[in-house]
């Protein structure tokens, strides 16, 4: 078989990127690129080899093992949800927030008049520490909220956190894990003397500290940590958040000794201003704002959450960094829900360590209010230091030749007569016929994807040829497929045919939590579909929830509950339901009673001596692990009965520990 040049030319520079990455990443604790696309080179080179074996080396990154083989960190389930603030960079958004906690108070029926405890917000990385009879068992960083990484190994290194408490108590405890200031120069200096690349901040050098699988490497690194927040404990707690703070110091646990309890916004704002400015900078941690809570823990519960966070807290920001860019074009992305949302295309610039290239312009009324066009200078900063906006346009750099933007009445994105409608009531636009192609697309390789249904084979490329065969549309419609459609189109042999059809006869049992984030409800993600799966056990019960019964649950606003409802109550969506609900079977959420597979992605294949499949996958959810249907490199272990199939070849390719009936039940009880 003759060999492009430009195949022998990527595998070349394909196999040197690998091997450079592998070797910062195994040997000098340093990532350019993340875990993720690393393997998607790895992945690439792979199949170049395979159609050209002549390409195949003894020496290429698909033939060797590189590094130390370390087992991946494991994923935790948090006992309670990890939330995150909301953000206030200026007095007029902090007054706003007090008078909504007054207002939130007064309408849960009290009448007291809160006081607000000040705490630095520490800029690290967001920790959660699990003790048990005083020992500490489990560490995990906050993740999607749901689920975080295990930790405990390169936790342990930390000084200062105790590995055992002043009281042999149960403790649950959130708090910051921070790389001190005179560390990370201190690091970037030795990294740049050994012509290594630097750490672009401290938060980052925190986080690539702790997330290392050699905890001897965490421990060389001066790591501290901060706690803040009680989640459970088996003591009675005080009843106020400073007391608490007290109560954790009294177990012997890292506690930020800066904090204050005050009764007036006069005194807020003191506080803010007072370590806006070189207070700060006397502290050998990274500091980048103020947490505000109420103080009360009675008021706390009165005020709830939201599906983001508290709303009895927020996060009072120090002025971000700003930086000037130009606006190179404006474009338009639709979102799953159908939403236009204009985009500025930036001359690249480094802003709080971070390069940025685009940065969203919201809607049509900010760009009209802000007067932005394409070839003007602007001040970009990262709102709450995330989220790149357009803060200002410098008018005085203006030439002449700068083009105003307005927002198109048609767009190709919307696919049929490609018309544009304002969202009603708000500044959004949106297709004005819903199902635009990008769109649904979007929505059916989200409902096949790992993060809802997770049916193996059909991912965004598979939908789209899919959906231009016209044997996809909707959701059911995956169900229908057969193996002699799928033939017939291009890229499908018999194996992968084969293998689509099997793992859509694996996925008929769905958890309703999966199913509803696979649904593309507005404003429901993972964290939110598993709080209202919890609470109402089945879809029946959920559809015919109404807006108040919703808001009960902690954790679900109103602009949640009004979405949820209002997507049930659409005839489409009930149609829809009703026809995916022949294919597949909603199971109730398990809530894990005990923690034995925490964070672990378990398979079962074949047939089991004593059990069926569904009872091993329950037990598997009992014990806080994944039943997953395929398996990975990520899968902790597979159990296997008579007839195990590929699955078993597949467990044995990827080096992932197999066990027996007996094995596994062994393990469920240690």
């Amino acid at each position: 078989m003759t060999v492009p040049k430009e195949a022998v030319k990527r595998v070349a520079q394909l196999r040197e990127a690998i091997a450079t990455y592998r070797s910062l990443q195994h040997e000098r604790d340093e990532s350019p690129i993340s875990p993720e696309a690393l393997d998607s080179l790895k992945h690439e080179l792979k199949q170049l080899e395979e159609t050209y074996p002549s390409l195949i080396t003894p020496d290429s990154p698909t033939q060797i093992i590189a590094g130390t083989v370390l087992p991946e960190l494991s994923k935790v389930r948090h006992v309670t949800p990890q939330w995150s603030l909301d953000d206030a960079f200026s007095e007029a958004e902090l007054i706003a927030f007090t008078e909504r906690v007054l207002k939130g108070l007064a309408k849960g029926g009290s009448q007291n008049v809160p006081t607000y405890a000040l705490e630095l917000k520490i800029d690290g990385l967001h920790i959660v520490l699990t003790y048990k009879q005083g020992k500490l068992v489990t560490a995990a960083t906050r993740g999607d909220g749901v689920y975080g990484e295990d930790v405990t190994h390169t936790a342990q290194t930390i000084v200062g956190l105790p590995h055992t408490l002043a009281r042999p108590i149960d403790l649950i405890v959130e708090g910051e894990v921070y790389l001190t200031r005179s560390g990370f120069t201190r690091l970037n200096k030795e990294r740049a003397r050994g012509g290594k690349p630097l750490f672009a901040n401290p938060r980052n050098a925190a986080a690539g500290s702790l997330r290392q699988l050699n905890a001897s490497i965490s421990a060389s690194r001066p790591l501290g940590v901060f706690l803040y927040d009680v989640d459970e404990s088996s003591e009675v707690l005080p009843d106020t958040q400073t007391g608490q703070l007290a109560y954790l110091s009294d177990l012997g646990l890292p506690v930020n000794t800066h904090y204050q309890c005050v009764s007036s916004l006069s005194d807020v704002l003191a506080y803010w201003s007072e370590w806006q400015g070189k207070k700060r900078d006397r502290e050998d941690y990274q500091i980048d704002g103020v947490v505000l809570k109420v103080n009360e823990k009675e008021s706390q519960q009165i005020l709830g959450y939201t599906g983001k966070g508290p709303r009895f807290s927020i996060a009072l920001k120090f002025p971000a960094e700003q930086v000037t860019t130009i606006v190179e074009d404006i474009s338009l992305q639709v979102g799953r829900t159908g939403v236009l949302t204009p985009v500025a295309h930036l001359r690249p610039v480094s802003v709080a360590g971070t390069t940025v290239a685009r940065a969203t312009l919201h809607n049509e009324d900010f760009i009209r209010d802000k007067d932005i066009r394409v070839g003007d200078t602007v001040i970009l900063q990262k709102a709450g230091d995330i989220i790149p906006e357009v803060v200002q346009v410098l008018t005085e750099f203006r030439t002449g030749k700068e083009q105003k933007w307005r927002f198109p009445t048609h767009t190709p994105l919307c696919g049929g007569d490609g018309r544009v409608e304002r969202v009603p009531g708000t500044s959004a636009m949106r297709c004005s016929i819903g199902g635009s192609f990008p769109e649904r697309l979007r929505q059916l390789a989200h409902f096949t994807g790992k993060g809802a249904l997770d049916i193996e084979g059909l991912g965004i490329k598979t939908v789209e040829l899919l959906m231009e065969h016209e044997l996809v549309s909707e959701y059911d419609d995956f169900y229908d497929l057969t193996k002699d459609e799928l033939l017939k189109l291009p890229t499908f042999k018999e194996v992968s045919a084969q293998n689509v059809i099997d793992a859509l006869r694996e996925r008929k049992n769905v958890s309703l939590d999966r199913l509803l984030i696979g649904l593309s409800i507005l404003h429901v993600g993972e964290e939110t579909a598993f709080l209202l799966a919890k609470n109402f056990k089945s879809l029946i019960a959920l559809s015919s929830a109404t807006e108040h019964e919703l808001m009960q649950i902690q954790g679900i606003g109103d602009v949640v509950a009004h979405s949820v409802r209002t997507w049930f109550q659409h005839s489409e969506n009930q149609t829809m339901l009703a026809r995916l609900l022949k294919h597949i079977k909603v199971e109730t959420v398990e809530v894990p009673s005990s923690a034995v597979l925490a964070g672990q992605s378990v398979v079962i294949t074949g047939t089991l001596p004593t059990l069926s499949r569904d009872e091993a996958e329950s037990m598997v959810r009992k014990a806080g692990g994944t039943a997953s249907g395929s398996v990975s490199k990520k899968t902790a272990f597979l159990v296997a009965g008579e007839s195990a199939g590929s699955k078993l070849a597949k467990a044995k390719e990827f080096g992932v520990l197999v066990l027996t009936e007996g094995e596994f039940l062994e393990r469920l009880n240690p």
